[in-house]
């Protein structure tokens, strides 16, 4: 829809009257918001034509880019024929059935059932409900328990960030009391004092085993975790972790839940994080980049391990969304996966753009103010510090990394800043020409922030 609204009218009516998510609602009523009116490529540009490159893709979502008009034809014939029916009461709609058998194509062996949800915060909640479902089919109701991860990010519902791990999240809402946290693999953070990364991977994997004996493991029904955690940070887990986690969950009958939202699609290298790092996951969350980030859509691939048994017996599963398996979105995420079947998208990305990717990032490792470079296929984090030997912090409550970024998005680059990391996630069909902008522009922010601290080269 067409506005003759001028960028001052859009950004008073936005202070006055729209409350943001992840924002400071004081600071943004009193600040200058920006207003994005459209997209092309990989390029995003705001109310008074300033274009940026898009080096997050939406939210982790976009990842090939803004331009594909075969998503969106998709959307409009599907809204021609059937706008909205709901999948209740024995019903279903063509395109919910048929993303449900194309996802299958492409999940991992073992994997025949998908149950849709709007959302990946909406479909960890599923999670929630199959894995106590699950158990209580199997005489195991004690079994409810379920641990993650510090610093993980698994949704925003009540449910959701009680699975998340993120203290400005739980210091605001009351968490769920079956929900218990273990430390994160994150190297940079937590290693002792001349640890190296596998043994520090096989350290902090062992948490798993004694939170399990603590709480005990006939109570402990399961594990949830990123393949990589994004929203924390782009932490990356050293190589010998997850086969430690596989084992323990394995030996101790813990469901494994793979939390796809950020990995899945192509993002690690392969179609699924899970499958990057030889995870044999039971439930896997998918959201985001099914769709393009074009419409709503999330859900849960459901092992045969799982499904076998939620199918066996009667009862009804008390559980459901209004917008389950709705007919547009999944029109979307058909569209979406020719696109990736029809152009190799994954399979090119992970052997071209990733490659070129983090061979750009690693020459960041001698800017004076990075400590880390750290990433895997094609997203990754520059940890800021002060000091390298050290790893004193630019500046308190992570003003340093809020400098950078401000700085990029000024010159025309949208990355993110978690803690005094930089994360950047640029979607899978940038060509050579788009990463070398993005180092141009996250160079020119480092050397300025540098600057800025006054910190020497």
């Amino acid at each position: 829809m067409n506005s003759t609204a001028d960028t001052a009218t859009l950004k008073a009516l936005d202070r006055a009257h729209h409350l943001h998510p992840f924002t400071d609602f004081h600071d943004y009523a009193q600040g200058n918001g920006r207003i994005f009116s459209r997209a092309e490529g990989v390029f995003i540009y705001d109310s008074d034509g300033n274009g940026m490159l898009d080096g997050m893709s939406g939210l982790w979502c976009c990842n090939l880019g803004y331009s594909q008009d075969r998503i969106k034809q998709a959307v409009f014939d599907q809204m021609q024929q059937l706008p909205y029916y709901n999948n209740f009461f024995n019903c279903s709609n063509q395109p919910a059935v048929e993303l449900a058998a194309a996802l299958i194509k492409v999940a991992p062996d073992g994997f025949d059932h998908v149950f849709f949800t709007n959302s990946g915060s909406e479909a960890n909640d599923t999670n929630i409900r199959m894995v106590h479902r699950y158990y209580d089919l199997l005489g195991k109701p004690e079994k409810k328990l379920i641990i993650s991860r510090k610093n993980a990010y698994h949704g925003s519902t009540i449910a959701a960030a009680s699975l998340g791990g993120m203290k400005a999240m739980h210091e605001q809402a009351i968490g769920l009391s079956y929900v218990h946290h273990i430390n994160q693999p994150h190297w940079f953070e937590l290693a002792e004092p001349g640890e190296d990364e596998d043994s520090f991977g096989l350290r902090i994997a062992r948490e798993l085993e004694s939170k399990i004996d603590e709480l005990g493991e006939d109570r402990v029904a399961a594990f949830i975790a990123e393949p990589v955690q994004g929203a924390g940070g782009v932490i990356v887990p050293p190589d010998s972790y997850w086969p430690e986690l596989q084992r323990i969950c394995n030996e101790r009958d813990i469901l494994l839940i793979a939390d796809e939202v950020i990995c899945g699609f192509g993002r690690t290298g392969e179609w699924w994080g899970s499958q990057t790092y030889g995870m044999q996951p039971d439930l896997m969350t998918f959201a985001k980049a099914v769709t393009n980030g074009y419409m709503p859509l999330g859900g849960v691939l459901v092992s045969d391990k799982v499904a076998d048994v939620l199918m066996a017996s009667g009862g009804e599963f008390a559980h459901g969304l209004t917008y389950s398996g709705h007919p547009a979105s999944c029109a979307a995420g058909l569209a979406t996966l020719d696109i990736l079947h029809e152009q190799n998208i994954v399979e090119r990305a992970a052997k071209d753009l990733a490659p070129y990717f983090q061979n750009k990032l690693a020459a960041l490792r001698d800017h004076p103010i990075v400590g880390q470079v750290r990433g895997r296929g094609c997203f990754a984090a520059v940890e800021l510090v002060a000091n390298k030997e050290t790893r004193e912090r630019l500046a308190p409550d992570s003003a340093g990394a809020v400098f950078c970024r401000d700085t990029a998005n000024s010159l025309g680059l949208m990355v993110r800043q978690t803690g005094d990391a930089m994360i950047m996630s640029p979607p899978l069909i940038c060509e050579h020409e788009h990463i070398d902008y993005l180092m141009e522009k996250l160079t020119a922010s480092l050397d300025a922030t540098a600057q800025h601290y006054k910190i020497a080269g």
